[in-house]
This record gives structure tokens, C-alpha cells and sequence, in this order.
């Protein structure tokens, strides 16, 4: 064997190496082609929604449509002039809009074959003589080459169980709407002696189209608008169909016990950054690690919503890594990403990746070192102060786990019991779980009257070190006025024992709008908005919150709604709502709470 390093050819006849075939890979100019073939898929379901819809209104194009499917014509992939197919597009349109996977199989599909037999038609004379024919063919192919084009935009995955609910939406829906159809023929049929049959037939026909299909049922003749009736509730049994075919994923996956003790590891060392940041231990949240491990996102998924709150947890250099993570993992699932709550650093972080900003409002931190009730700023707060102190009433403050499990568990029967209405409150800056014994580090505030009996309290949790930050706030509404305030105080006098240098208290919604607003000058649209919001606030507590911070002369620190297309805002908005608990969904009474859900949810 020759030695290491010769060779049994010589330089001379060395046969030259043949070049590695070149790999191609995704260019720029690649990938624009694939994103604007993709954004053509959802114009053309767009389009078909229109002329659908204008065909359902307009007698005279409906019954063009109609001769054209029924005589030597054909239209395009949707085109039918009928609601089914309106509503059809219109779903679908929302769907592949959201790059659904399952979306893209169904279409393509369903255009697909339809194309292959417009082609096969138009070999045929009685079909290729006419150009209508051709430029229906030509559409439906450009929507096949479109999905084609575009087939890796659409990634976006669906709910495991979407298959089962689907067949039962559509086993229920379909014999519901087809009883009241039927039943609405019935009581309209202007013809005697139809059969049960025959009216069966007819909803069935009615229901797939308002045109000539159903009028070979020759046993009924029922008006205009019980066909449109019946229409509509064959569509819109369709549309449920679709919908649970197409959900995006709940997010059941919520936080396990190792990704508690990795978030609070990231706390101990990033937590003094955030006031926001121990919020993010809520269990009804999950979490996305940068891949570092160093930062995390913690988010709820509601109505289709990916909503993080707060700013990401750990290490700021890691925040990118987190927050490409959950980006990623909205875009797989089709959620639509957001963030309430975020300061104005983590703002900028967010936008670098291509969300935009929008300012919700300020949160109020007094910063104790620079805290006095000396001064006519501070005398309505000073007499509120002295006024509840006469009266007898007295505050003890204590960390949680300094307080006795019996002693606990009367004052979260408390502040249950002084909730104000039935729904709990709080997402962003609630933790959501009084008295849990993993939260000993939080500082509780209890007011006695001169009775020694309860009357209020208030929760913080840890802010960092050296931070408090407010998570609850329940009183007896019998007890005096100034309660909040009295106590409010006293913990702002005495924090220092606790070693706390900062307390962050509630949060004003467009504070901003209020203070400019009442300014001198303050522009019409300003001025406007202002009384729109002071209108609202009768009900939401919008301005009442900022008046009641503003006498603490805190720093106000902005805070703000990040989101990735201003079309989602009103979305967004509302999952916010629910989130929150401003909004609640319809439930069967006696309904059992899903196990990992709070037993105690808190509203801040």
C-alpha cells in the first residue's frame, strides 16, 4: 500500500475533478414571486365573493350566470352567482389570507380537477367555439398556477381536532337547516299536495342555488325570499363547516412546572427590569424560549390571537431570539401576534421585527426616595390620609409567606366575596392566584377598621429586588371613603422596611388624551377624542384610574400595543377584551373549570 500522502496517478494523467452541480438556491426575486402568487389567490376568492354577491342581488346577472352554466357555457372556479359560493370565497379568502395549509389542499383540490375539465371541454367544438368559455378556463388555470406559485407561503397548520368537530358541525347544521327549510316551504308552498319528499328535494336544490336547479321540483312553488331564507341557512351551516375545518390551534399548551422554574430563574437575574415581568408566571399562559434559553415570551392564544403582554423575560441581548421564536410559532399556527403592555424598549425591539406601535397609556411608578406628603400638591391625599387614620382604621403589612394558612384563607374568601361583579378581571397585570404558596415573595396589605374586622386589602408582587408592583385591590364598599388611598400611603411610608425603592400602581388608559386634552389649546380632534373617552369612561373607569394615580405626582412610563398589520387591530381588541375579562363567552350553566385554569383570578 502506498504511504499516506502519495498517489498511484501521477501529476501528468491526473483526471481532472469533475465541478459539484450547483444547488439553487431561493432568491430574492423567488420568494417576491411566491408572496405576490399567494396574495393573488386571496384577490381572486376576493373578486369571487363581489361577483357572487351581485349576482344573488341582481336578477339580470344571476340569470346570465345561470344560462351560462346551464347552456354551452362554463364560468370560473367559484363563480356560481349563488350564496353558498359567496360565502365559500369569502371564507376561504379570510383563510389563505392567513396562509392556512389546509386551505391551500382544499382549493387546489378543488380547482384542479375543475381546470383539467374546462380543458378537456375546450377540444370539444360546442365549448372552444366560445371565448367566454376560454377566459373561464384561463382564470381558473391562473388560479391553479397562483396556488402552485405560492404553495410554501401556505405553512400554516390547523387544530388536531378540527376533523371531528367539522363532521359533527356538519351533521348537526345540515339536519337542523334542512328541518327549517323544509319547514319554511311547507308553511310557503303555494302548490297543494306536496309530498314530504318533494319539499326535501326542493330545500336541498334551494339550498345549493337560487337559480333554476330547484324549480324541477315541480310539486312546489314557494316565494322569492323563502328560497334566499333557505339559502342562507344552508350557507351558513357551510361557513360553521369551514370554520371548524380551518381553526387555528387553542394553545392548550400552558405553563408546566419547568417552565415556571426557568421563568423564575430569568426573573432572579432580569426581573428588576420589568414591572410587568413576574406577571408572567400566570399559569393560563404559555411561553417561547429564545433558543439561547436566556429570554422568554410568555402569551395566551384567544380567538385566534398569539397575545404576549409585558416585556419578554431575561436577557435583553436574547429578547431578538424570543421574539422570532413566537413570531414563528404564531405564523405556524396562523395566530395573529400582539403584545399589550410592552415599555417603550422592548417597543423598539418589537418594531425591528416588524410589528408596529401604538400607545395604549402609562403606567403610574412612584419613586419612593422622592415620595412626600408635604405640600398643597399632595393635600387632598395628606387629608384623605389623616381623615381614614381617625377613624381607627389601621394597615399591617406582610410578605405572604409571613401569614398564617387560616389567616390566608380569610382573605382570599375576602376578596373573592369583595369582588366587584361576577367576572374576574386581568391578564396583563393581574397574576391571576391569591395566596398561592409559590408567590411568597409578594407583600400584602390589610386594613382593619377600629373593630378589628377586615375591610380591604391590596396584593404586590415583586418588582426586581427592590420593586413592588400592584396586582389586586379589593375592598368592602361599606367601609370609608379614602380606604385606597389611606393604604396606598402607608405602604409608600413604610416600603423601605420592606427594602422596596419603587412601587409601580395602576395603569391610566391614554393618560396622554387626558392631560393634553384639557390643556389650553388643545386642537379639535384632541378635544374631541377626550370627551369620546370621558364618555366611556362612565362605564370602563378610563379617566377615573388616571385621576386617582395622578395624586400619588408619579412617573408616568408609556406602554404600548404592538401588532403586525393595523387591519388586526380591531381582532386584537377584542381577544383583548376577553383576555382582560371585559368580555365574556356564552357558557352552559354548571359548567365545570377546565383544571389548569385559576381558581382565584385577580383583576388589577
Amino acid at each position: 500500500m502506498p504511504a499516506r500522502g502519495s498517489t498511484l496517478i501521477s501529476p501528468q494523467v491526473r483526471t481532472p475533478r469533475k465541478p459539484r452541480p450547483q444547488i439553487p438556491f431561493p432568491t430574492a426575486d423567488t420568494g417576491r414571486l411566491r408572496k405576490r402568487a399567494a396574495a393573488a389567490t386571496v384577490w381572486y376568492l376576493r373578486l369571487m365573493v363581489v361577483l357572487n354577491t351581485v349576482a344573488v342581488l341582481s336578477l339580470p346577472f344571476r340569470e346570465e350566470v345561470h344560462e351560462h352554466n346551464a347552456g354551452g357555457y362554463f364560468t370560473p372556479y367559484l363563480a356560481t352567482a349563488g350564496l353558498i359560493s359567496a360565502a365559500l370565497a369569502l371564507f376561504l379568502a379570510v383563510v389563505m389570507r392567513r396562509r392556512k395549509r389546509a386551505a391551500w389542499v382544499f382549493n387546489l383540490l378543488l380547482a384542479g380537477p375543475l381546470f383539467c375539465l374546462y380543458a378537456l371541454a375546450l377540444t370539444r367544438d360546442s365549448y372552444g367555439a366560445h371565448a367566454f368559455n376560454w377566459l373561464s378556463a384561463a382564470l381558473t388555470g391562473l388560479f391553479v398556477v397562483a396556488l402552485l406559485l405560492g404553495r410554501r407561503e401556505f405553512d400554516a397548520i390547523g387544530d388536531r381536532s378540527n376533523p371531528r368537530l367539522a363532521l359533527a358541525v356538519g351533521v348537526g347544521g345540515s339536519l337542523v337547516s334542512a328541518m327549517l327549510g323544509t319547514l319554511l316551504v311547507h308553511a310557503t308552498n303555494k302548490l297543494p299536495g306536496a309530498g314530504i319528499k318533494d319539499e326535501i328535494a326542493y330545500t336541498l336544490l334551494r339550498g345549493i342555488s337560487v337559480g333554476p336547479l330547484a324549480d324541477r321540483v315541480g310539486a312546489v312553488d314557494a316565494p322569492r325570499w323563502t328560497d334566499v331564507i333557505v339559502n342562507i341557512l344552508i350557507a351558513a351551516t357551510f361557513v360553521l363547516v369551514l370554520y371548524a375545518c380551518f381553526r387555528a390551534p387553542r394553545g392548550e399548551s400552558l405553563l408546566s412546572d419547568d417552565d415556571e422554574q426557568r421563568l423564575r430563574a430569568l426573573l432572579d437575574r432580569h426581573g428588576e427590569r420589568d414591572s410587568l415581568g413576574y406577571f408572567a408566571l400566570r399559569r393560563d399562559k404559555a411561553v417561547t424560549f429564545s433558543p439561547s434559553g436566556k429570554a422568554a415570551i410568555t402569551y395566551r392564544v384567544v380567538s385566534g390571537v398569539s397575545l404576549a403582554s409585558g416585556d419578554p423575560i431575561g436577557d435583553p441581548e436574547a429578547w431578538p431570539g424570543a421574539i422570532d421564536a413566537w413570531l414563528a410559532e404564531a405564523r405556524r399556527h396562523a395566530w395573529t401576534p400582539a403584545v399589550m403592555g410592552a415599555s417603550e424598549e422592548a417597543g423598539t425591539i418589537y418594531a425591528r421585527h416588524g410589528l408596529d406601535a401604538l400607545e395604549l397609556g402609562d403606567e403610574a411608578i412612584v419613586d419612593l426616595a422622592d415620595f412626600t406628603l408635604e405640600g398643597r400638591a399632595m393635600r387632598v391625599v395628606r387629608q384623605a390620609h389623616n381623615r381614614v387614620r381617625r377613624a381607627g382604621y389601621t394597615v399591617r403589612i406582610r410578605r405572604h409567606e409571613d401569614i398564617p394558612e387560616d389567616e390566608m384563607a380569610l382573605l382570599v374568601d375576602r376578596a373573592d366575596h369583595w369582588r366587584d361583579g361576577a367576572t374576574e378581571r386581568g391578564f396583563s397585570m393581574a397574576l391571576g392566584r391569591l395566596g398561592d404558596p409559590a408567590d411568597g415573595r409578594c407583600v400584602m396589605l390589610e386594613c382593619r377598621d377600629a373593630d378589628d374586622v377586615p375591610r380591604a386589602l391590596l396584593s404586590f408582587v415583586p418588582w426586581g429586588e427592590h420593586g413592588l408592583s400592584l396586582d389586586l385591590m379589593r375592598r368592602d364598599r361599606a367601609c370609608e371613603n379614602g380606604l385606597m388611598e389611606y393604604m396606598v400611603v402607608e405602604l409608600l411610608l413604610h416600603a423601605s422596611e420592606l427594602n422596596v425603592r419603587r412601587v409601580s400602581l395602576n395603569f391610566a388608559m391614554f393618560r396622554s388624551v387626558f392631560e393634553r386634552g384639557s390643556r389650553l389649546g388643545a386642537g379639535p380632534v384632541l378635544r374631541l377624542w377626550r370627551s369620546i373617552l370621558t364618555f366611556f369612561s362612565r362605564w370602563w373607569q378610563i379617566e377615573s384610574l388616571y385621576r386617582a394615580n395622578a395624586k400619588y405626582r408619579p412617573v408616568w412610563e408609556p406602554r404600548f400595543l404592538l401588532f403586525a398589520k393595523t387591519s388586526d387591530i380591531p381582532r386584537i381588541g377584542l381577544a383583548s377584551a376577553r383576555a382582560e375579562g371585559f368580555l365574556t363567552t356564552p357558557t352552559l350553566p354548571h359548567r365545570t373549570p377546565h383544571p389548569t385554569s385559576p381558581l382565584h383570578p385577580t383583576s388589577r
